[in-house]
């Protein structure tokens, strides 16, 4: 039996160590933050890939119980131009289709299990150093303790500690030249279908909606920032102070952005959008990375939860069927790397349609009505959402 310590308790590392249980090794889960940490952050749409991935771990249920079906997404233009309405990846042959979420309530709903299966959570503990003497790794953090294991995994996010112990010459994350921000809009009658992602090629802006089963309208937009700003000027750009630069934004378009925009009460002050095109080093020795702290997708993927669960699982795998560690990272990184970059690049070229000047935007408009205006054989991004992970296969190293 393996003890794994995973630094990060997100999705990512939270799913790793509910797959690590499930392949009979020893996880323990280290949060940089507090218990209650959970109350902060947006929504995002969990595709089909991801959730089949969940399935042997039975989380696939956990995840629909806090979320509501997505199943189609409708492509528009700002003049009002509806192009076309599409599947959102397929259905699962059990009917699962995929799923819209708050990124708090997956957390809650994923700790609190992997509390049920007895995983130990120890909260606080962020981690300055990690060293391999011998046959272990020693974890140390910013409270002075320290912990020991057989493995350590980083889950740790775009600024990953983990990743630059690993290899202190790591790329630093690629600026998307995109800002995010969204919120939730009450007291709205809009005539879409609930589940359904609304998303708009505006004249000035992307901007998506979906309305929720309960009448409330989830929204999410993304401002152009050809340079990537600073700390001080994401604190500026919040409040009162981005809801007008939003409704500018959207004030040409022929949407419903403007009246979701003013019906939203709090919305979400703005962060910058990032990727990595690859990162060199994913392991040495006793320790690797995972998720974004390994390949970070632009949200434009709409694949970025989906290829932390694919991580875990196969990370699960490889250490269940690969006796030798080192190889059974090898053999982890080896299954995943070419995938995850493709999946990067693609969510690469879906962002640069949204970072567009007016002259572009007649050009850009032009070719995506004639894109739609054809029916194609195959979904461009058929390879993200089709792929399955079969737990019960060995690996070979």
């Amino acid at each position: 039996m393996t003890r794994a310590l995973i630094i990060g308790g997100g999705i990512a590392g939270t799913i790793t160590a509910i797959a690590l249980h499930e392949a009979g090794h020893e996880p323990v889960v280290f949060e940089a933050y507090g218990h209650d940490s959970e109350g902060v952050g947006a929504f995002l749409t969990l595709a089909v890939n991801g959730l089949d991935a969940l399935g042997p771990l039975g989380l696939k249920d956990v995840v629909r119980s806090v979320g509501f079906d997505s199943p189609r997404m409708s492509i528009g233009l700002g003049d009002g131009t509806r192009l076309a309405a599409f599947s959102l990846g397929g259905t699962l042959p059990d009917g699962t289709v995929s799923q819209t979420v708050l990124r708090s309530d997956l957390y809650v709903a994923l700790r609190d299990e992997a509390a049920r299966r007895g995983i130990r959570v120890e909260y606080g503990k962020r981690l300055t150093g990690a060293s391999q003497p011998g046959t272990h790794v020693t974890a140390e953090f910013a409270d002075g303790s320290h912990a020991e294991g057989d493995l350590l995994i980083g889950a740790d996010g775009l600024r990953s500690r983990v990743r630059t112990i690993i290899d202190p010459d790591a790329p630093s994350p690629r600026y998307v030249r995109l800002l995010n921000t969204g919120g939730f809009a009450e007291g709205l009658d809009l005539p879409d279908e609930p589940g359904v992602l609304n998303m708009v090629f505006g004249k000035r802006v992307f901007f998506c909606h979906v309305v929720s089963p309960d009448g409330r309208v989830w929204w999410f937009a993304n401002p152009a920032r050809k340079t990537e700003p600073t700390a001080s000027e994401l604190a500026a750009l919040a409040g009162e102070t981005l809801r007008k630069e939003l409704l500018d934004l959207v004030a040409r378009d022929r949407t419903p952005a403007t009246e979701i925009i003013r019906a939203t009460r709090r919305i979400y002050p703005a962060w910058a959008t990032y990727d990595f095109p690859t990162v060199p080093v994913w392991h040495r020795g006793r320790m690797v990375i995972i998720g974004d702290a390994a390949h970070a997708t632009s949200p434009a993927a709409g694949q970025g939860a989906s290829m932390a669960i694919e991580d875990a699982v196969t990370l699960g795998k490889c250490l269940r069927d690969v006796p030798d560690l080192e190889r059974a990272l090898a053999t982890y990184e080896g299954l995943r790397r070419e995938r995850v970059e493709a999946v990067v690049a693609a969510g690469k070229r879906n962002g640069d349609d949204k970072v567009i000047g007016p002259v572009g935007r007649v050009v850009r408009d032009f070719f995506i009505k004639r894109f739609f205006s054809k029916p194609f054989d195959e979904d461009p991004n058929a390879f993200m959402w089709n792929h399955h992970i079969d737990w019960d296969e060995k690996v070979a190293a």
